[in-house]
């Protein structure tokens, strides 16, 4: 299993995984823009050239953002998505950044168990924040004085 950066080449195959996992998937295209963003980070999980997740980030000066991360149906459950988090967070610490944000569905407990699992914590709820009108829970997880080992597998 390995993870490495976004390719041109991975888009159409993460946006079927985009389709299938979320009430409201980004556009292919949206993934196309964020390639030229030099603020952004985004990376694919592969097990045998098959890729069965993908996640991306923003950094603003000290603030890393997790804009996304997602897991194949058939392989959540495996603890990929902790792995792909884990990896994340190690980027950020990598990056200088002070803090990591991310907004979650308060319907999503799989994904807020991860989470508080690995530090973040609820710092407000944002009324009717999805299009559906489903709030949106906003998490953040300090990274001051965290190294990269703290996250190892």
């Amino acid at each position: 299993m390995i993870i490495d950066a976004l390719s041109k080449n991975d888009i159409e195959e993460i946006s079927q995984i985009e389709k299938e996992i979320f009430k409201e998937p980004w556009p292919k295209s949206f993934f196309e823009e964020e390639m030229a963003n030099d603020f952004a980070y985004y990376y694919v999980l592969k097990e045998n050239d098959e890729i069965i997740g993908y996640a991306g980030m923003w950094q603003m000066f000290e603030n890393c953002d997790l804009n996304t991360i997602g897991i194949k149906k058939e392989y959540q459950g495996r603890k990929y998505g902790e792995k792909l988090l884990r990896f994340m967070i190690k980027e950020a610490i990598k990056k200088e950044c002070e803090f990591m944000h991310l907004e979650v569905r308060v319907s999503n407990l799989k994904a807020q168990s991860l989470y508080h699992k690995l530090g973040f914590i609820e710092t407000r709820i944002r009324k009717g924040y999805y299009e559906d009108g489903e709030d949106c829970i906003d998490m953040v997880k300090g990274l001051l004085g965290l190294s990269e080992e703290d996250f190892s597998d």
